[in-house]
């Protein structure tokens, strides 16, 4: 293998570090996120709130997020990424501190909304800085590894997270979240380099001007529509799984946990094979393959009735593993829609329409479901034909996404290594 190969195939230490570093920092802001599904079944009795009301706890932080990715989009490419990352994880840490001290639901939707105007952010400010240290060649590995992020929150913090609830109540997974984003906050404050050279690449003109460009350029408008519907199946699915495990499938708190950390498991070793996979063979196939798969699941998953346990983890590794290859995939050729120039402002928007758009579907799905007397979720079938739909036509929006970013040859060239 030449040296010209060596170095697009391989990394550097520093950028193994970064890599590492921003998936732990997605660590703990995808487990603020995730840990409020496994504890639906708890919040909704001790909080004595409705599914409606629930679908609105989450909803809230998409909400908030949205509007806070959109008012600092504008700015997003007119500061340093690593001052930008440390202004919004600081404050990121503070919400998910009065998640862990909220006393009612009321304070609870005012805190998540707080934790959502920064922990929103962090995932666009996270893909500009990826966009600005890796080429595209290597992104689908960069994104595989940080996706892990999503299977180890699995794997350590919910089955965790509700190992904490059971026993020391449900605030005691955000403060667990809070302990370890100091941890990270430290990190990035002490070893993170600069990374400020978009900064050269600046017009004069102000943040709303430029954020004007960004959401009128028309190939970002493209990226943006698939992101509307990219989010709909995790914010739809994802806020009512657990709730629906326990009371319909028959899966009990205790088991729940198992359930998670098996799951991760698979997931964790599904990131870097499928970032690995789509920068080899083309990241819209892979995208195609794992949205076929999160169909057939979905459809078959969300009819079903008591299941017996190895079932229902057989049948969310093979989710996860379809829901994987999507995110990876999709993440890594959005990143290649802006220039350079624009990058931070189109990833701070494009978080703020995932954000916004997954509020809403979260919301809707609030508005699907319902709670028998008996504690059952109805209509999580409906649910599930409504999220397929989705995932059809993000393989059409893709499509054209793909096209757009390679050429007429509609794919991905494959990248080889020399022999």
């Amino acid at each position: 293998m030449d040296q010209k190969t060596t170095t697009k195939w391989t990394f550097t230490s520093y950028q193994k570090f970064v890599i590492a570093l921003l998936a732990f920092l997605q660590f703990t802001v995808v487990l603020d996120f995730m840990v409020l599904s496994p504890l639906s079944a708890i919040l909704l009795d001790e909080l004595n709130i409705t599914t409606s009301q629930f679908g609105l706890v989450v909803s809230a932080y998409a909400f908030s997020a949205g509007a806070a990715g959109l008012l600092t989009a504008g700015f997003a490419d007119r500061f340093d990424r690593k001052r930008l990352l440390i202004f919004f994880y600081t404050g990121f840490l503070v919400g998910t501190f009065f998640c862990g001290i909220a006393p009612d639901y009321r304070t609870l939707l005012i805190a998540r909304v707080v934790t959502g105007i920064f922990g929103g952010v962090m995932s666009s400010v996270s893909y500009a800085i990826i966009t600005d240290l890796f080429a595209l060649e290597k992104r689908g590995r960069v994104m595989g590894f940080v996706q892990m992020a999503f299977a180890a929150s699995q794997v350590l913090g919910i089955p965790f997270g509700l190992y904490l609830a059971n026993h020391f109540g449900w605030h005691s997974p955000f403060l667990l979240i809070v302990a370890l984003a100091s941890v990270v906050l430290i990190l990035v404050i002490a070893y993170l380099k600069p990374i400020n050279e978009h900064l050269q690449l600046q017009s004069k003109n102000n943040a709303f001007v430029h954020l004007f460009h960004t959401l009128s350029n028309r190939r970002y408008l493209k990226g943006f529509s698939v992101t509307i519907f990219l989010a709909t199946g995790g914010f739809m699915l994802m806020p009512f799984g657990s709730a629906f495990s326990v009371n319909n499938l028959g899966i009990t708190l205790e088991e729940l946990p198992f359930v998670y950390m098996v799951t991760g498991l698979f997931t964790i070793g599904f990131g870097p094979l499928a970032g690995k996979v789509s920068d080899s063979f083309g990241k819209y196939r892979v995208f195609t393959a794992g949205s076929i798969l999160a169909i057939i699941i979905i459809t078959i998953y969300c009819s079903m009735g008591l299941t017996p346990m190895w079932l229902v983890i057989l049948m969310n590794v093979l989710l996860f593993a379809g829901i994987t290859a999507r995110m990876i995939s999709s993440q890594a050729l959005i990143t290649a829609v802006p220039d350079p120039k624009d990058r931070g402002a189109f990833m701070g928007i494009n978080s703020s329409v995932m954000q916004i758009s997954g509020g809403i579907a979260s919301a809707i799905a609030g508005m699907i479901v319902s709670q028998s007397d008996s504690g059952k979720i109805l209509h999580y079938d409906t649910l599930g034909y409504v999220v397929s739909g989705t995932v059809i036509l993000t393989i059409i929006l893709m499509y054209f996404i793909n096209k757009m970013i390679f050429g007429p040859q509609v794919e991905e060239p494959r990248l080889k290594r020399a022999a």
